[in-house]
């Protein structure tokens, strides 16, 4: 059985303060809800380890906690940043512009079943990306899409491959990602797009056992999302063959060739067809991405950019100063619980301070999980599941979460160490200030000596 054809699993504050917190104590926190059956004990294993045990190293010394004016010294490249980036106030929604749409979604020329598929989901009136780049989809145009996190890039890539499918049952896509959180996003949002329409998707990513993708593909498959990596090995396998695809979606592309995926693209995109189409999303474009576009994309593309500015303008930017490790800790307990009940995201440098802090958090009462790269796929998907749901107020993760996730009403997002560089810094707190909600961002900084 293919993916997509079951349900998948489910302003006015200072930051710039030394003094204690004076809000409730932390044992008055909502409680965790324990993955692993009970929740009077944090020892019980998932899968043969504990519940802090993802990653290498243990939680044994305190180097390379960051959180410094420069970056964790243990990661080599990293950029400074100037603080003054860290501070911007939020620009009121009701200020900006209302963007003026060429047509609804009641209104689309598509399937009945696709469509109601989007009414069901609460779509009327398309974002501004949508509203631009789907008509061009469904004209066969190849697209550069260029928009920030948050405005709907995923449906208005497949609100159009969904009805180029249902049109002609022989056409097959193929979606490229850089993290299998964003190819769990796109699988569930192409789920509830393609109720009763028996189109089907295999996800392709690595932390799943590759057997059971295999099962699937040779099955039968209308999508593909995969990860560079994953497909590499199923290409080598001859179990995916590129010359069934007559359609390609990068999304997230500046974040593939920041992660080093520019060679495997390449070789998979000289597999495709002549003829086909190829469509690019991202939030950002740069000489590179243009260098790739040059060379995959037809002369005639068109280039869509809805881009608003190099932060969101939902988001209420600020510092957080601390003076050694101790207060650093003490001032995120702080924090958090004045977010009780409402959702955090913590984000960390590595993996060894993802643990640390998850279970600092979690013996400190807080309803708590944590993501990276170490951790098994399930644990992810659960630990971002129950985030989106709510049955978790707070999720610490490296940068495998700071990308393409789309995590609704996020109220904080913190950077608990300096990010390793501004674009990152963009897109982690892009998790925040989404769907014209404004939001929270706050970044830690050493006090200088």
């Amino acid at each position: 059985m293919q993916d997509s054809n079951r349900r998948p699993a489910s302003a006015g504050t200072n930051y710039n303060t030394n003094s204690g917190s004076t809000s409730r104590p932390y044992n008055q926190a909502r409680p965790q809800a324990s993955r692993y059956g009970s929740s009077k004990s944090r020892s019980g294993s998932f899968g043969g380890g504990s519940r802090f045990g993802g990653s290498r190293g243990g939680f044994g010394g305190r180097g390379g906690f960051g959180g410094g004016r420069r970056p964790a010294r243990n990661v080599r490249g990293a950029e400074y940043i100037d603080e003054s980036k860290f501070v911007k106030k939020a620009i009121e929604v009701k200020l900006q512009e209302a963007y003026k749409h060429t047509f609804i979604y009641p209104e689309l020329k598509v399937n009945s079943a696709l469509k109601g598929n989007i009414l069901k989901k609460g779509y009327n009136i398309p974002t501004p990306i949508q509203d631009q780049t789907i008509p061009l989809i469904m004209e066969g145009r190849d697209v550069v899409g260029v928009a920030n996190t948050g405005t709907g890039k995923t449906a208005a890539f497949l609100i159009p491959l969904i009805e180029k499918i249902n049109n002609d049952r022989r056409q097959k896509v193929l979606i490229i990602v850089p993290t299998r959180e964003l190819a769990e996003q796109i699988n569930d949002e192409l789920y509830l797009l393609t109720k009763n329409m028996r189109i089907f998707s295999v996800r392709c990513i690595g932390g799943n056992g590759i057997s059971g993708q295999i099962r699937n593909i040779r099955v039968g498959f209308n999508f593909i999302i995969g990860t560079p990596g994953r497909l590499k090995d199923l290409m080598d396998r001859r179990i995916l063959n590129m010359a069934v695809f007559q359609n390609i979606v990068l999304d997230e592309v500046d974040r593939m060739l920041d992660m080093g995926f520019v060679d495997e693209i390449r070789n998979i995109i000289s597999l495709l067809p002549k003829e086909k189409q190829s469509l690019f999303f991202s939030a950002t474009v740069d000489n590179k991405i243009d260098a790739l576009i040059r060379t995959i994309l037809k002369p005639d593309y068109k280039k869509v950019s809805v881009v608003q500015g190099s932060t969101s303008q939902n988001v209420n930017q600020d510092v957080v100063y601390f003076k050694d490790y101790e207060e650093k800790q003490t001032k995120l307990k702080d924090l958090v619980q004045t977010k009780i009940n409402q959702k955090v995201l913590v984000f960390v440098n590595t993996k060894r301070e993802v643990d640390r802090l998850d279970k600092m958090l979690y013996e400190s009462k807080f309803s708590v999980d944590s993501i990276h790269g170490d951790k098994r796929q399930t644990m992810r998907k659960r630990a971002i599941d129950n985030f989106k749901a709510g049955q978790t107020d707070i999720l610490i993760a490296t940068d495998v979460a700071a990308r393409g996730l789309d995590i609704p009403k996020v109220a904080l997002v913190i950077n608990y160490d300096v990010p390793n560089n501004y674009q990152d810094y963009i897109h982690r707190i892009g998790r925040t200030g989404r769907a014209n909600e404004i939001g929270d961002a706050l970044t830690f900084v050493r006090k200088s000596i």
